[in-house]
């Protein structure tokens, strides 16, 4: 079979969410059956480290497609000659978007629809766009597959999709995430926090990972407790709102906060693995991919009670109403208090971690591939 793959969010060294689901599943299909041809189609010019076996042809296709008006174009002319001329059996999107166009069979990946709950959180243009396409594409595909329950459940109930074509692909996490020896994890907290503790949040600066709360949260926090406790926060400025920024400017305790950016893996992992707490609480997740990255380095979670992210950690954290400042600020306290506590979030964390692999999502991706093929 011949199968095409919207490979356009494979950027090297700016993997976000979708693109590390794109890579780390399709790796594995595309290594793990020989038997079918792929063809991966960019946007723009590609890394041969995403060429990950001998049955991947490559074509990049123009314009690059990263606004509304380009989308468009991308999808709806661009992609249909690209198939057509390939003569595809199949075309997998994996990042929500499809071709309308085009008359090969089609399976999307719809990670959530967070813009149809916060329209507001999303720029105008692409609100528009993702709101007047993304009914279509849903009713349009012969499968979707998507990342929780809860995502499936809202697709169903938002597009009034036949909830038996919509199969349930759990993200993984990177297996590079693991613990470290206590030497270690001093020799971190001095290189970035002068030897202080820290909890850490790691995603997109986005407005739905409710950063104003959490700088509230911890404003709260130090309050209650005299400590020397810092907040990292890692991750790229890309949605750096105005409201998160007098959030972060109103904050008493300001200079307690490192904006360490983006950072590379190796530093990534070991900030997670030294961190007293991930604190993940966002009001909208798909999925959250950071809290099973925290459970594999035997890190406590501090997540929200909201949407997926319950589903995804179990019993396994301390679930809190991203809402409340003081919920949050409460579970932060008993995190940094009771030691016991932390013990018993990472031992439920590290068996939690267990039921999500990349490999299990690459299976239940390729089992909804199958079921078209």
């Amino acid at each position: 079979m011949k199968i095409a793959v919207n490979t356009r969010l494979l950027l090297k060294d700016k993997l976000e969410g979708i693109g590390w689901f794109t890579y780390e599943t399709f790796k594995r299909i595309t290594q793990q059956h020989p038997e079918h041809e792929f063809y991966f189609l960019f946007d723009r010019k590609f890394d041969d480290s995403f060429i990950f076996s001998d049955n991947i042809t490559p074509i990049v296709i123009p314009p690059q497609a990263r606004h509304p008006a380009l989308f468009y174009l991308w999808f709806e002319h661009s992609i249909p000659r690209a198939i057509k001329k390939i003569n595809a059996d199949v075309f997998v999107s994996p990042d929500g978007y499809l071709s309308l166009a085009t008359k090969a069979r089609s399976l999307v990946v719809m990670h959530d629809l967070n813009f149809e709950h916060y329209p507001e959180d999303v720029p105008f243009l692409v609100r528009k766009h993702y709101r007047y396409y993304f009914p279509k594409y849903a009713h349009k595909a012969e499968r979707i597959a998507t990342v929780s329950e809860f995502s499936r459940q809202d697709i169903v109930k938002q597009y009034k999709v036949n909830p038996e074509k919509i199969d349930v692909v759990y993200n993984g996490a990177n297996e590079g995430f693991k613990p470290l020896s206590e030497d270690e994890k001093v020799r971190v907290r001095e290189k970035y926090m002068q030897g202080n503790p820290y909890f850490i949040f790691v995603s997109a600066l986005h407005p739905r990972k409710n950063l104003v709360n959490l700088f509230k949260a911890f404003d709260e926090f130090k309050d209650k407790n005299v400590s020397e406790v810092k907040l990292m926060i890692v991750g790229e400025k890309m949605w750096w709102t105005n409201e998160i920024k007098a959030a972060y400017e109103n904050m008493k305790y300001k200079q307690e906060v490192l904006f360490s950016g983006r950072l590379e893996f190796n530093e990534l992992q070991r900030v997670v693995a030294s961190a007293l707490a991930l604190t993940y609480v966002s009001y909208f997740e798909g999925f959250g991919i950071p809290i099973v990255e925290a459970f594999y380095a035997s890190t406590p979670v501090i997540t929200s009670n909201v949407t997926s992210m319950p589903e995804v950690a179990g019993d396994a954290a301390l679930l809190v109403d991203p809402f409340s400042v003081t919920s949050i600020t409460d579970a932060m306290t008993k995190i940094y208090s009771d030691e016991d506590l932390r013990k018993l979030m990472i031992e439920k964390g590290t068996k939690r971690a267990k039921d999500f692999s990349w490999q299990k999502s690459a299976d239940r991706l390729w089992g909804s591939i199958e079921k078209i093929l």
